[in-house]
């Protein structure tokens, strides 16, 4: 049997493709490393906004506690509450009145708010509604442990900013966030947009959960009351 060479030579990368392909790779490494790195900061942001609606959460039921089960929203001002002063959309007075619970006012400002919001020193001396980045549910109650208790304010009525005060939401409003005040950890270039803006709600059972836009319309339709009526500070 003959042996039979070839004239053709391997294929190979000329020093340009090289170049191109080690570029490419810097490029995209660099993207990777720029990702992680501007996350792990918003991250801690989040995790900080979180633990304070935790503990906004554990001082309405710590309150309710000591006042027949109901929440400052559900018991008078002469009794120690705060209902008609919140009914009003006075949310600075419900958080006042737990004062001794929540210890320190610094709780009720989201880390990334900070820009539009005034730390408050105490509860006592010109507190009011700058000082808070939270809204309250007017009737939450523990009894039905899905209903919106607090969370984060920045919402948007069919692109409409929610301004001040009270405000009804029927089931199935077209409710959004309003700015991108957090983010979604895992989200990419390819991510919708309405699922890259998150926000976090507090529930009257306590619990705090992420939610996207739609995930917002989604929990709204489940706290089992026809109209939700938030104050928003």
């Amino acid at each position: 049997m003959k042996l039979r060479f070839s004239n053709q030579q391997a294929a190979a990368l000329t020093l340009v493709e090289v170049v191109v392909i080690i570029a490419l790779i810097a490029f995209l490494a660099a993207m990777l490393f720029s990702a992680f790195s501007n996350h792990h900061p918003v991250r801690a942001q989040q995790i900080s906004c979180v633990n304070n609606l935790k503990q906004i959460g554990l001082a309405f039921r710590v309150w309710e506690g000591d006042h027949g089960d109901k929440y400052p929203m559900a018991v008078s001002a002469t009794n120690g509450g705060a209902m008609e002063l919140v009914a009003t959309g006075n949310v600075a007075a419900c958080f006042q009145v737990m004062s001794n619970e929540l210890s320190t006012p610094k709780i009720l400002i989201c880390p990334e708010d900070a820009a539009h919001r005034v730390w408050a020193t105490n509860f006592a001396t010109g507190f009011n509604d700058s000082h808070i980045s939270y809204f309250v549910g007017l009737v939450a109650n523990d009894s039905k442990p899905q209903m919106l208790l607090s969370g984060d304010d920045n919402f948007a009525i069919s692109g409409v900013p929610a301004k001040s005060g009270l405000l009804e939401l029927s089931t199935n409003a077209p409710i959004a966030w309003n700015h991108p005040r957090h983010t979604s950890y895992k989200s990419h270039f390819w991510t919708p947009a309405n699922y890259k803006s998150v926000g976090y709600i507090g529930f009257a059972d306590g619990s705090v959960q992420e939610a996207t836009a739609h995930g917002l319309r989604d929990l709204l339709q489940q706290t089992g009351v026809a109209t939700n009526r938030l104050v928003i500070p």
